[in-house]
């Protein structure tokens, strides 16, 4: 993986969402939050649909439970942050399971909130970039079974693999396509061709 700059957002006005019941925790989190400029709301039991407009959400890793984030488990769209207040491995489990990126622990004092925030951000990005390195690499695996695939046909007309090679790179030119595009341009056509032959 690419070694990925590391960045400190700048917060002020950022939207959180705090997941939690009405507590002292939600106050003091609230105050923190506040006062390092972000727009914060409360929540509970669940989750709505304007928390896709969110930045942050914090969530309240005690008394939490999977129907309570309106995305699939584990893939959440916005840094989350979990509020913790047991130790307990299954609440923990629970809560990185739950996709959480960082962590406060409670009873939330004055202090904390701003370098979870950070981690969370961070740890979000991380992801993401993993994500998309991943799939890229799956869409490249995908093009060079495609090519290969493309070479067997055109050799199956008696060409050598080298011959069979140059000339999927002609028909791309030709075509001005990418290398990549004339492969799966000529499996399709293959694949047409294999149903005709079966309704025939």
């Amino acid at each position: 993986m690419k070694r990925r700059a590391i960045r400190i957002p700048n917060l002020g006005g950022a939207r959180a969402i705090i997941l939690h019941r009405p507590h002292t925790t939600v106050q003091a989190l609230t105050r923190q939050l506040a006062a390092i400029g972000l727009q914060v709301t409360q929540a509970w039991p669940d989750l709505g649909p304007e928390a896709l407009a969110a930045d942050y959400i914090f969530f309240d890793a005690d008394l939490g439970h999977d129907a309570m984030f309106p995305w699939d488990t584990g893939q959440p769209p916005i840094p989350m942050i979990a509020l913790i207040g047991s130790e307990a491995p299954g609440r923990i489990e629970w809560s990185l399971k739950a996709g959480s990126h960082a962590q406060l622990l409670k009873p939330v004092g004055d202090s904390g909130a701003y370098s979870a925030l950070l981690i969370a951000r961070d740890a979000f990005d991380a992801q993401q970039a993993l994500s998309a390195e991943i799939s890229d690499l799956r869409r490249r695996l995908d093009e060079r079974q495609t090519v290969v695939r493309a070479v067997t046909l055109l050799a199956a007309r008696g060409k050598t693999e080298a011959e069979a090679y140059a000339q999927l790179r002609q028909m791309a030119m030709a075509w001005r396509i990418s290398f990549e595009d004339a492969a799966a341009r000529i499996v399709a056509a293959q694949g047409g061709m294999d149903d005709r032959s079966e309704r025939g």
